[in-house]
C-alpha cells in the first residue's frame, strides 16, 4: 500500500524529512480493525515526533493519529464493528500511524463515525475531542450539573484541542474565558462559545478581575506550561484545579500552589492506549457520545483547513503550517 513515513528526523524542509513509500498491507489480528483511510489529521504530535535528531531507523516510521475511513477486515475477537462501518479514531502513539492507505487500530480506541460531518470533518476531530473531554471531565472532574456557573480558564483557545474544549465547557454550563493574541484567534475562539477572550502575552490575573472574575477554579493550559506557570499559579482560585497537556524541559515548582491548596494534573491522550490500561474502550465510547453531540449539533467541527492530495509533498506543506504555531483549529490531508 502505499504510506508516508521517514528513516531519518529531519527538518521539515528538508526533502527527505517524509517519503513517499511503499509498505505491505497490515493484517488484523485479535481485536484491530483494519482501516480503509479516507482522510487525516495531522497534529503537534506529528511534528514533535517527526522533529530533527541524530536517528537513523532501519525501518519505515509512520506516524499520524487522526483518521476517518471504513472498515475493510476484522481481528477474529472484535466486537464492537464489522467490515463496511465508518469509523474515526486518534488510535495508538505506539503503533504506526495514519499516513498511509490503511492502518490498524484497536477497535476499543474507535468511534463510530458521525453521519452530519463528513470525513474530512471527522478525521479533524478524534484526537482533540478525547484530549478535551479526558481533560475536562476526567483529570479536572467537571459535572454539569455541579459546576453550572463556575468559571474555568483554558490558554490556547484557538489551537486544535481549545477549539472543541471552549465547547465541551459551554456544554457542561461553565463561563469560558479563553486567551488568544491576534485577532483573527479572537474571532474563532468567539465562534466557538466563548464568553470573554483576554490576551495571553499580558499579565492574566489583571485581564480576569477587569472582565469580573478575578481567580478561577480550573485552568485548562495547552501552550508553554512553564511559561505561563506563574500567571497559572496567579489564577487559580484556592482549592482551583490546573489540567495541562503540554508537556515542559524544566521542572515545575509545584510548592507555589501549596498555600492555595491546588492542584496540578496532566492529560495524555494517548496514556490508556499506550499501557493498556483496563478501561481503554473509554475512547471508544467517548467519541460515540461525542459523535451524538456531533450529529445533534450541539458539537460543531473545527476543520479549518484542507489539503489534497495525499502525500509526502503536502504532508510537509501541513507539518510547514504547525510548525509556525500560529495554526487556528484543524487541518486535515485527504485524497489517495
Amino acid at each position: 500500500m502505499k504510506a508516508v513515513g521517514f528513516y531519518r528526523y529531519l527538518p521539515i524542509s528538508h526533502q527527505e524529512s517524509l517519503l513517499d513509500i511503499s509498505v505491505p498491507d497490515p493484517e488484523p489480528k485479535v481485536r484491530d480493525l483494519l482501516v480503509k483511510i479516507e482522510a487525516i489529521s495531522v497534529n503537534p504530535v506529528d511534528t514533535k515526533i517527526r522533529a530533527p535528531q541524530g536517528k537513523v531507523e532501519s525501518e519505515a516510521q509512520l506516524i499520524g493519529w487522526d483518521a476517518c475511513g471504513v472498515v475493510e477486515a476484522v481481528g477474529e475477537e472484535c466486537e464492537f464493528f464489522q467490515p463496511g462501518d465508518a469509523v474515526y479514531y486518534a488510535g495508538d502513539v505506539t503503533r504506526p500511524g495514519a499516513y498511509a492507505e490503511k492502518q490498524l487500530v484497536d477497535e476499543r480506541l474507535a468511534g463510530r463515525k458521525p453521519e452530519q460531518l463528513s470525513a474530512a470533518e471527522s478525521a479533524a476531530m478524534p484526537l482533540t475531542t478525547l484530549t478535551a473531554w479526558e481533560a475536562l471531565f476526567e483529570r479536572l472532574s467537571i459535572e454539569k450539573e455541579k459546576e453550572a456557573g463556575q468559571s474555568i480558564l483554558i490558554i490556547g483557545g484557538a489551537g486544535g484541542v481549545g477549539s472543541i474544549a471552549i465547547q465541551l465547557a459551554k456544554l457542561a454550563g461553565l463561563h469560558v474565558i479563553a486567551t488568544a493574541s491576534r485577532k483573527e484567534t479572537e474571532v474563532w475562539c468567539e465562534k466557538q462559545g466563548a464568553d470573554v477572550i483576554i490576551n495571553h502575552k499580558e499579565a492574566l490575573l489583571p485581564q480576569l478581575k477587569e472582565a469580573g472574575f478575578g481567580e478561577v477554579p480550573y485552568i485548562l493550559c495547552l501552550a508553554d506550561t512553564a511559561g505561563h506557570w506563574d500567571n497559572l499559579v496567579q489564577c487559580i482560585k484556592p482549592q482551583g484545579k490546573i489540567c495541562s497537556i503540554v508537556e515542559t524541559a524544566k521542572p515545575l515548582d509545584l510548592s507555589m500552589l501549596q498555600h492555595k491548596s491546588a492542584s496540578f494534573l496532566w492529560e495524555f491522550m494517548f496514556t490508556r492506549s499506550m499501557y493498556q490500561t483496563e478501561d481503554m474502550a473509554k475512547q471508544g465510547e467517548i467519541l460515540n457520545r461525542a459523535g451524538e453531540l456531533f450529529d445533534s449539533g450541539q458539537l460543531q467541527a473545527t476543520l479549518n483547513e484542507t489539503l489534497t492530495p495525499f502525500g509526502a509533498r503536502t504532508l510537509r506543506e501541513a507539518h510547514k503550517k504547525l510548525e509556525t504555531s500560529e495554526m487556528i483549529g484543524k487541518l486535515v490531508v485527504k485524497g489517495f
